[in-house]
């Protein structure tokens, strides 16, 4: 907890109007940090609700409260955090690791509401008249403060962890391991009951690397799964199992690891994640590349590739096979003919359009396309030979 040790902007004297305005808005600043939460921090979306939602709102107006009661101090005053908010961030740490929620959760909570409480109080302060180096010294007495709590509820959340997280943390790393495993639905639902975890209808798996783990943890479900077990072809990457983003709230998901190396598997029925897995490690494997200029790698853009190089083996037979009419021909004109066949299976003959793909005349793919059909016969008009040769040239 807090030492209680002074805070900076020991000279900053406030006008009494400016904090009565101040204490008049407490209600509307509190509301407005909370919504702030809830919109940019995904794990408080479904927290804020019910018993947890009114002991996290309660514990806003405590702080905020605290803070207009050290902003009213004169110089002579030491400028401390009240007992009663330090005390109410502790317990507000013990709390969310009790709930399951990451430390990275709670602090980014801390950024957007010392934020969001900031926009609100600088407005009160700056239509009461308060001078420009006032206002500084006041920001810089908000965020020592925001600083100062924060710290409280980052030991509350530290100590709850060492006396009563670890085996709980073990349990949920332990079912993890279970569900990628197969095991029989009761064995799997009973570990889950054993460590009260709620129980979803999908898990997607998101494969992040170590350096990411943290911050990413910060964003998803307080109740993501950690296998703790290693697993071939993940070094230096960890594997997480997010509950429940199927559907529009892949969208969110995705979103919120744009940047962060992910590769995001699909959603599958919870005992049938491994198949999530499974999927977000071959397209490692694969080497596949992300869409667009994010760093995220998300599985449901290369479902091509992901089928077509499923069995390597049988692809090789499959293109040796269907490329074989080429395989006397020079190497630099089966080059040339293998563009001109790819690029006619693609625009569907038409000749303008394969010309424009390969920039040469039409006159040109008219010729190699005579000299195709002299290699492939009648059998470029047969579906399967079509079939099998887009295979072969994607």
């Amino acid at each position: 907890m807090s030492d209680g040790a002074p805070l900076v902007a020991p000279d900053l004297v406030l006008p009494a109007e400016v904090l009565a305005e101040m204490r008049s808005r407490l209600p509307q600043v509190a509301e407005r940090t909370v919504d702030a939460i809830i919109s940019e921090v995904p794990s408080y979306a479904g927290a804020l609700s019910g018993p947890m939602g009114a002991k996290i709102r309660n514990a806003v107006q405590l702080a905020l409260g605290g803070f207009i009661s050290l902003a009213a101090r004169t110089r002579e005053a030491p400028r401390t955090p009240t007992a009663p908010a330090v005390e109410g961030a502790y317990q507000l740490g013990r709390g969310e690791a009790r709930a399951g929620r990451s430390m990275e959760a709670l602090l980014a909570a801390y950024r957007i509401g010392a934020r969001a409480s900031w926009r609100e109080m600088s407005a009160a302060a700056v239509s009461g008249g308060i001078e420009a180096e006032t206002l500084g010294d006041f920001a810089g007495l908000v965020f020592a403060y925001i600083d100062e709590l924060s710290a409280s509820s980052a030991a509350g959340h530290s100590d709850e962890l060492a006396t009563s997280g670890r085996v709980r943390r073990r349990l949920l790393e332990q079912l993890g391991g279970l569900l990628l495993a197969g095991a029989p639905k009761e064995q799997a639902i009973a570990a889950a009951e054993r460590v009260e975890w709620p129980w979803p209808e999908t898990l997607t798996a998101v494969v992040v690397p170590d350096s990411q783990r943290r911050a990413v943890l910060g964003v998803v479900s307080p109740a993501t799964l950690q296998p703790a077990e290693d697993l071939t072809g993940l070094e230096d990457r960890a594997l997480l199992l997010v509950p429940d983003v199927a559907g529009a709230r892949r969208t969110t998901l995705v979103r919120a690891l744009a940047d962060r190396d992910a590769v995001v598997g699909p959603a599958r029925p919870t005992l049938e994640v491994r198949a999530s897995y499974d999927r977000a490690a071959r397209a490692l494997a694969l080497g596949l590349a992300p869409v667009g200029d994010e760093s995220l790698l998300d599985t449901e853009e290369h479902l091509g590739e992901l089928v077509l190089h499923a069995d390597p083996v049988a692809l090789a037979d499959l293109r040796a096979r269907a490329l074989a009419p080429l395989a006397d021909v020079r190497a630099d004109t089966a080059e040339k003919l293998r563009d001109t066949l790819r690029a006619w299976l693609l625009h569907q003959g038409r000749r303008e359009a394969v010309a424009a793909a390969l920039f040469c005349h039409p006159q040109t793919v008219r010729y190699r396309m005579g000299r195709l059909r002299e290699l492939y016969g009648d059998a470029l008009d047969d579906p399967r030979t079509v079939l099998e040769l887009t295979l072969a040239l994607a």
